[in-house]
């Protein structure tokens, strides 16, 4: 049983996987903040052209 438990703590398999998905999710949080911060700029713009050549 100890040597069970010592292999188990020892195995270095899954843990790239999880860098991976780590990695992932923060490049898709920077992605969906960079596209909101964006996408309000560019609407902001459009509204004011809008607004500017109704006047």
């Amino acid at each position: 049983m100890r040597n069970l438990l010592h292999r188990f703590f020892d195995d270095q398999s899954g843990v790239t996987a999880i860098e991976y998905g780590l990695i992932a999710a923060l490049i898709a949080v920077v992605i969906i903040v960079a596209v909101s911060l964006v996408g309000t700029t560019i609407s902001a713009t459009f509204f004011g052209a809008v607004d500017a050549g109704f006047k």
